[in-house]
C-alpha cells in the first residue's frame, strides 16, 4: 500500500524529517507516537501533498505510483485521505454539499442527490448524529469533538484506500473518542490501511494497531508488532527511547 523510503521534507529552511522508512501493508493499522516536534504531523501533511513542505530526498511508492509526482487533489482522488488536527471552517458551504461534491468526483458515474443523501444518512445515524448534520455548514462553530467527528464522517463516506489521521483524538473527551474510534473501526479491512497520527496511548487503546513505531528528531528510530511499545511509552515516558537513540546515534 506504501512504501516510504529515505525520505526528508523542510519547512521554512529548516529540515523536520531527516530520512523516514515506512512500509504498510494492505489492512495494516500503524500507530506513529513521538514528542513535540518528532516530525509526525509534518509527516502526515507531506503524504498529503501540503505545498508548505518541500521534499527534499526520498521516495514515496502508493499502490504502485509515485506519491510524491501527484497533485494533492490527484492523491484524494486515488484514496489517500488525510484527517487534520485542526479541521478548518468553511462558512456558506454544507457538510451534506461538500462531501456529495467530493465523493461524485471520485467515480466515473455520479450518484444522484437522492441516492448519495440516502448513503449520507446511514453513515451520519452510524456516528450518532441527528439528521439535520449534513445542514449544518463545515465545521462552522464546532467544537473541537464534533470537528473530528465530521472528519471520521468524510472518510466513512468516501472509502479511501490509505487513512492518515493526523492526532484525532487531541482535544477529545473520553465519551467523543469512543465514538470516534468506533467510526474507525468500522473502517478496517483487508482492502485499507490506517496510520493513526498521536502523543498518547490512549486511541490505540480503541483502535489497537497491528504496529507501532516511535519518532524522534525526524526519523522513526523504533518499531514495534501490537500496542505494547505504546503502552510503555504511556508507562515510562519518551525519555528510556531518547537515550537508547542517542546511544546509537553516538556509536
Amino acid at each position: 500500500m506504501l512504501k516510504i523510503s529515505g525520505l526528508k521534507a523542510v519547512v521554512e529552511g529548516m529540515e523536520i524529517l531527516k530520512g523516514i522508512d515506512l512500509e504498510v501493508k494492505p489492512g495494516e493499522v500503524h500507530g506513529i507516537m513521538g514528542p513535540n516536534g518528532s516530525g509526525k504531523s509534518t509527516l502526515a501533511r507531506v503524504l498529503s501533498g501540503d505545498p508548505t513542505y518541500a521534499v527534499t530526498g526520498g521516495e514515496v511508492d502508493y499502490c504502485g505510483q509515485d506519491l510524491l509526482a501527484m497533485a494533492p487533489d490527484e492523491r484524494a482522488r486515488t484514496g489517500l485521505f488525510l484527517a487534520f488536527q485542526y479541521p478548518v471552517e468553511v462558512p456558506g458551504v454544507t457538510i451534506g454539499n461538500f462531501l456529495r461534491t467530493a465523493f461524485n468526483s471520485r467515480r466515473e458515474e455520479e450518484l444522484s442527490a437522492m441516492e448519495f443523501y440516502g448513503l449520507l444518512l446511514n453513515k451520519v445515524r452510524e456516528l450518532g448524529l441527528a439528521d439535520q448534520w449534513v445542514n449544518r455548514y463545515l465545521n462552522e462553530g464546532f467544537s473541537g469533538g464534533e470537528k473530528k467527528r465530521n472528519e471520521i464522517l468524510q472518510m466513512m463516506v468516501l472509502e479511501p484506500q490509505l487513512c492518515i489521521l493526523d492526532e484525532t483524538d487531541s482535544g477529545l473527551d473520553v465519551d467523543a473518542l469512543k465514538i470516534v474510534s468506533e467510526g474507525v473501526n468500522k473502517m478496517r479491512s483487508p482492502e485499507r490501511s490506517i496510520i493513526i497520527v498521536t502523543h498518547y496511548e490512549r486511541l490505540l487503546e480503541y483502535i489497537v494497531p497491528d504496529k507501532c513505531h516511535i519518532m524522534l528528531e525526524g526519523r522513526i528510530v523504533l518499531s514495534e508488532d501490537g500496542i505494547d511499545l505504546a503502552r510503555r511509552i504511556d508507562e515510562q515516558g519518551y525519555e528510556h527511547v531518547k537515550q537508547q537513540y542517542a546511544a546509537q546515534t553516538q556509536a
